[in-house]
């Protein structure tokens, strides 16, 4: 799954490894948690990329109220175009997340007793940046108030991250960007051959401190191995 993540930019790195046209401000954040509101990239309608704020957590235009949102923080790639909740959306309103690295727990023995010890993944080159394979959503309220939210898609883990934990983020080549975005790529065959797990040897991973098990709480140094 990915449950926690973070964006520090530079946002002028943002800007170039996604291509993305026109003004944003985001972060820097370094524990980003579900239902609150995070950057992704989506395609516009001259083909252009924008930057967006949406809330992590999906809802589905169907939904009678925000609450599932909260649940629906991943979609499973293996099941992505056929769950109710996803399918329209990935045939539609696909996204990708930039992220700077994500965190997964892994459960370890310390003085007898049983803990989750955070760790960081990132790209092995310093300066790369994640994109994630997202879906969005627009949500309207009976009161008639609009809510864009989006999820993150998971896969089977790589050989990276199997002693951690068995699901991982589907992390987009570069090269897959404009596959993905584009509102005109049908081919569900195409699309799902995307979902797939990345190549371990283009990441890393290390502990880190176990602050970052607060989702209220935030700092660099949440991003420093220990």
């Amino acid at each position: 799954m990915c449950g926690r993540y973070a964006l520090y930019g530079p946002t002028s790195r943002i800007r170039e490894q996604f291509d993305l046209d026109g003004e944003f401000d985001f972060g820097p954040r370094y524990n980003i948690s579900p239902t609150t509101q995070v950057l992704i990239v989506q395609a516009g309608p001259q083909d252009e990329r924008l930057a967006k704020l949406h809330r992590w957590g999906l809802i589905p235009s169907w939904a009678k109220d925000v609450s599932i949102g909260a649940k629906l923080i991943n979609a499973r790639g293996e099941t992505v175009a056929e769950k109710p909740a996803f399918r329209a959306a990935f045939r539609r309103w696909r996204c990708i997340v930039p992220a700077n690295g994500f965190y997964e727990w892994k459960t370890a023995q310390e003085a007898g007793r049983t803990i989750k010890q955070p760790y960081f993944i990132r790209p092995q080159a310093e300066g790369d940046l994640f994109g994630f394979a997202g879906l969005t959503e627009r949500w309207v309220s009976p009161e008639g108030g609009e809510v864009h939210t989006c999820c993150i898609i998971t896969t089977d883990a790589n050989a990276l991250m199997t002693p951690i934990h068995d699901r991982m983020p589907v992390i987009l080549a570069p090269s897959d960007y404009s596959t993905w975005l584009d509102p005109a790529s049908t081919d569900l065959g195409s699309l799902r051959a995307l979902l797939r797990p990345a190549d371990a040897g283009n990441m890393t991973a290390y502990p880190v401190c176990r602050a970052v098990n607060s989702a209220r709480s935030d700092s660099p140094t949440f991003v420093e191995p220990v």
